[in-house]
């Protein structure tokens, strides 16, 4: 089919995992639309896609403003059907449980459960008509358990596992592929390089995710037969204690 689109949510640095699943799409000759918090990255990211060939457009905005992430997922219909879908926005701040006020923690539910469930549903609202496409989330380790100092990351990255669910089991039977994927581990990309730059040299050779690696699996849950679809998957380096 052609001009397919794909929408990505939470796309910034191009050694990220955002930049590196759109590099992956644009492989396969996808359109896409990026929405990212940073213009200055986008802006590089997406530059960097066009100069390899892609067709990309880039919007910098915040992925809670509901409207505006209605119009994004629009934007890529307009390209062509929006055959799939990624959410991967998120924030991952520690804060002591009894430092942590209300509007700390309301922002991380904000970020990363909140925002998945408006992108779903403008998403969901093109898909399930077609009776096709692919939802896919960025979970972590903390979708599945709460760490000290991370009440507010993971009770809002488990929130957005549920969200994952409900849509799966509502609308895996009307067609649409939902995912969840559990990435457990640092990612080797502009951010911690930044904040932990000794992590690489601690963790030694393939101790930290290569976003390109785990884009595969953003590849290859899109390409599933419907008769053998996938919900969850974990990735991790084969150094990760688990």
């Amino acid at each position: 089919m052609a001009n397919k689109s794909v929408v990505i949510v939470g796309v910034g640095a191009s050694r990220g995992l955002g930049a590196a699943v759109a590099r992956r799409f644009a492989r396969e000759g996808y359109r896409l639309v990026l929405l990212g918090r940073n213009g200055d990255k986008l802006d590089a990211t997406v530059k960097e896609l066009k100069d390899g060939g892609a067709f990309v457009d880039g919007v910098v905005g915040d992925v809670t403003d509901a409207a505006l992430v209605s119009r994004v997922v629009m934007a890529a219909e307009a390209h062509g059907p929006l055959e799939a879908a990624v959410f991967n926005a998120g924030g991952n701040w520690p804060k002591g449980f009894l430092e942590m006020d209300a509007a700390f923690f309301e922002d991380m539910w904000r970020v990363n459960a909140f925002a998945g469930f408006t992108f779903a549903q403008a998403v969901l609202r093109l898909m399930v008509p077609r009776g096709r496409g692919s939802l896919l989330f960025t979970g972590a380790s903390a979708s599945l358990r709460g760490r000290a100092n991370f009440a507010g990351f993971a009770s809002a990255k488990a929130a957005l596992r549920a969200v994952a669910q409900s849509a799966a089991r509502e609308f895996g039977p009307k067609g649409v592929h939902v995912a969840h994927v559990i990435v457990d581990g640092m990612i080797d990309g502009e951010r911690i390089n930044t904040f932990l730059p000794q992590a690489k040299e601690q963790r030694g050779p393939d101790g930290l995710l290569d976003p390109d690696a785990i884009a595969e699996n953003y590849w290859m849950l899109h390409a599933q037969a419907r008769n053998a679809w996938t919900h969850e998957i974990d990735v991790r380096p084969w150094v990760e204690t688990w």
